[in-house]
């Protein structure tokens, strides 16, 4: 059987968030969309927001506190879950598929990350 290196699944979640970090400071399409979510104070959510997948993307690119650094970035896929995807459900079953699967995929491969450092 071969091991998958878990130092390629940190690079490769790393990317998502530090990219995703980044696209919220530098996109002012992002910054509508979090006004539209009805979210208190919404330039600050963005921000902070932001700020926690670039630092905990960093972590996880150079394996500090990997840990540590899954577990704010689970708080956010689950935030972004419960207020973005899961309101589909009442509507189409298949576009909420379709919508939750990168964060679907993130959330478990956080989990995958945090389950197989040590403590």
């Amino acid at each position: 059987m071969i091991r998958f290196p878990f130092k390629s699944l940190r690079y490769l979640v790393a990317y998502v968030f530090i990219i995703s970090g980044l696209m919220k400071i530098t996109s002012s399409e992002l910054g509508s969309y979090f006004v539209q979510l009805g979210l208190p104070f919404p330039e600050i959510m963005l921000y902070v927001v932001a700020i926690i997948e670039i630092i905990a993307g960093a972590c996880l690119l150079f394996n500090m506190a990997t840990k540590l650094a899954t577990i704010p970035l689970i708080a956010v896929m689950i935030a972004a879950l419960a207020i973005t995807k899961i309101p589909l459900l009442s509507t189409d079953f298949m576009a909420f598929l379709f919508e939750a699967r990168l964060d679907i995929t993130m959330l478990v491969l956080l989990i995958v990350l945090y389950k197989s450092e040590a403590s």
